[in-house]
């Protein structure tokens, strides 16, 4: 059941956060004008109201997520599936704490970026440690972990401050999307053969 969960949420919160990002917000993050953001947000604001809707759908289901991680992974360590769940939960807070003050305008552009970038490092550090234990883990396919560690370090392209190709960002774009939905798809299909925690219990922070 947890897999299964698991696997729908990440989907639909990965929607979720597509849709907000690219669609809703893409017109408000406009670095060093912040005079252009309060029009913005005066000439439209229900697209910031939705993307805070959006945004506390996203906590609500990275909890959910977090949850149900620990509840998968801890047959292979416990300490470190609690560590990824938390990670999920602290990107979509720190997610919803920036579009909340940027709702308000209680931040400018400028800090509303930098929150989001925390964010992408807390994620980024979520997709390795999830990686880093299903490679371990010894009954979900190595080739998962190394596709998610692999996708985890592509996050570096939102903190380099050069004009990349289009084909490199859309490439790494894939990268992202195609290891966690390799994730989704296996938990999904291979739910009813998961251990449970006391049939493994490997310490791999020993």
């Amino acid at each position: 059941m947890a897999a299964m969960v698991v696997g729908i949420a990440f989907l639909v919160s990965a929607l979720i956060v597509t849709l907000v990002d690219d669609l809703l917000l893409a017109n408000f993050v406009v670095p060093g004008d912040t005079s252009a953001l309060a029009r913005d947000i005066e000439a439209n604001p229900k697209a910031l109201v939705f993307a805070s809707i959006g945004y506390l759908a996203v906590l609500v289901l990275d909890a959910i997520i977090g949850i149900g991680l620990y509840v998968v992974l801890k047959p292979a360590n416990r300490r470190l599936a609690a560590l990824t769940g938390a990670l999920r939960v602290l990107y979509a807070a720190a997610l919803m704490i920036a579009v909340l003050a940027l709702l308000f305008q209680t931040i400018d552009v400028f800090r509303y970026a930098v929150i989001k970038d925390i964010g992408y490092i807390l994620f980024a550090s979520h997709i390795f440690l999830l990686g880093y234990v299903v490679f371990v883990s010894g009954y979900i396919p190595k080739i998962l972990g190394v596709l998610l560690i692999i996708a985890s370090l592509t996050y570096s392209v939102f903190f380099i401050d050069i004009q990349l190709p289009e084909y490199f960002l859309v490439l790494v774009m894939l990268t992202m999307a195609f290891a966690e939905i390799a994730l989704c798809i296996w938990l999904l299909v291979k739910r009813k053969s998961l251990p449970e925690a006391g049939q493994r219990d490997l310490d791999v922070a020993a």
